[in-house]
């Protein structure tokens, strides 16, 4: 079993806490290191992504109060922004603080963090490291501040979970042994957070090492709703494996604007938009709140700015510290719907009309070369009834034959609208992914024709 550390020694610039794992039901080890699944939630589940700039900090509130806090940000910058946040949120206590790794841009606040909440505040409950140390004065200062304070500092493997109240922690990294001769960026600390049916994966700075050992080890299980980016958003990271093994709905990336490493790099930014994947920055979009029912997730950002990864650096960027409020964006669903083989009823006890869903838009002419701008193209359907639509099975066809179907179990409610793209994505609510491979409207005029699954012709939309 593992057991709590209480002491350290000199080594280099700093102190060396000798790491050893947890005792006592604060950590416990799972033989396989496989989530549990969480199929209801109670309450609300807050993830916040401080702006920070060329740095990262997550802060997690979950649905009984407890806390979270995941790296601290840039040791330029000592803990302010990360602290500045935490008291402008009324955070008295740090129950679970973790270290992604010990890299000097991930743990520039531990020091200043430990020190505030220990002398100040209601104190931090622990802190989880994954036990590689480095040699610099910031790693020093912050093992310092925990021997101070006599904080309680565990070594967190792959396969141990956090108990947070009403949320499933699972560590999914560092393995053990630990890869590529204990480089601290491919040995990062790994969480999958879930509550209820929404997920949220937080990968530190694993690179192509430890990422193709999680595809490997955990493969679809390390699927979740929201992705935060792997190192900044690193080249070296976010894989077209990881990201289709993660299958997310979106992704968070969080690096500094003018960054010097050129984060977020084309490359990964080719790779998100290749998957037709939206992403926020926090370099234009600020501070980025996630807030989870179990169900749905709403994204919630200080400033409003594109998500297309291809027009990431459009946005204006804000910076860190900036104040201002977080506002609604959009609302993730679960993408699925369960189905129902009986009609939808109105109040007056008649079914829902077919006929209420509309055509409220077609964009046949992608931007640039169609076949290479696929999900620029797309229909808009509505429904402008006053009940919901079960459109399963409903199909979507062009003048050429070309046939889309509408997945089991999706509904469309009551004033509502969904858009159909051509080109490949993850469903979600609001958003349909034909697949097709190539284009299908014509540019220079076609037919949209909708059957419901009875295969009656329920509208035709003809443009020039």
């Amino acid at each position: 079993m593992r057991t709590r550390v209480t002491s350290a020694l000199i080594l280099c610039l700093g102190l060396l806490v000798v790491l050893a794992g947890c005792s006592g039901g604060v950590l416990d080890s799972e033989a396989t290191g496989t989530p549990a699944p969480t199929t209801t939630a109670n309450g609300t589940l807050e993830v916040h992504y401080i702006n920070v700039g060329q740095s990262v900090s997550t802060l997690i509130v979950g649905p009984t109060g407890e806390t979270m806090l995941v790296d601290t940000g840039h040791y330029q910058d000592d803990g302010e922004y990360v602290l500045d946040y935490l008291q402008a949120h009324d955070i008295d206590r740090i129950d679970y603080m973790v270290v992604s790794h010990n890299d000097a841009d991930h743990i520039g606040g531990n020091a200043a963090i430990i020190d505030y909440y220990e002398t100040e505040a209601d104190g931090v409950g622990a802190v989880y490291d994954p036990g590689i140390a480095a040699s610099t004065q910031t790693y020093g200062e912050y093992l310092d501040a925990v021997e101070e304070h006599d904080v309680t500092l565990y070594e967190t493997r792959a396969g141990d979970s956090i108990p947070f109240d009403n949320v499933t922690v699972d560590v999914m990294g560092p393995p053990e042994p630990y890869l590529e001769d204990e480089a601290r960026n491919e040995n990062s600390i790994v969480l999958k957070l879930t509550h209820g049916q929404t997920s949220f994966l937080l990968t530190g700075d694993a690179e192509d090492d430890q990422e193709a050992q999680l595809v490997d080890e955990y493969g679809d299980k390390l699927n979740s709703r929201v992705m935060k980016a792997g190192h900044h958003s690193s080249s070296s990271s976010n894989s077209g494996e990881l990201l289709d093994a993660v299958n997310p709905q979106r992704v968070v990336i969080s690096s500094a604007y003018d960054s010097q490493y050129g984060h977020p790099t084309e490359e990964v930014l080719h790779r998100l938009a290749d998957r037709s994947l939206q992403a926020y920055w926090t370099a234009t979009h600020g501070d980025i709140v996630l807030v989870s029912d179990g169900q749905s997730v709403s994204i919630r950002t200080q400033q409003a700015a594109p998500t297309d990864p291809l027009s990431l650096r459009d946005g204006d960027p804000i910076e860190p510290g900036s104040g201002g409020d977080v506002v609604e964006r959009e609302t993730l669903g679960s993408g699925t719907v369960t189905s129902s083989t009986t009609p939808v009823a109105t109040d007056s006890g008649t079914t829902a009309s077919d006929d209420a869903l509309v055509v409220d838009d077609i964009n046949a002419d992608a931007e640039g070369d169609d076949r290479e701008n696929l999900n620029d193209e797309y229909v808009v359907f509505r429904n402008s009834g006053s009940e919901q639509l079960d459109l399963a099975g409903w199909t979507i066809e062009d003048e050429a034959g070309k046939i889309y179907t509408v997945p089991d179990g999706y509904t469309l409610g009551a004033g509502e609208a969904v858009t159909l793209y051509t080109g490949a994505g993850t469903n979600t609510e609001n958003a349909l992914y034909w697949d097709a491979g190539s284009p299908v409207w014509n540019n220079a005029g076609d037919t949209v024709t909708v059957r419901n699954s009875e295969g009656d012709v329920v509208r035709e939309e003809t443009y020039e």
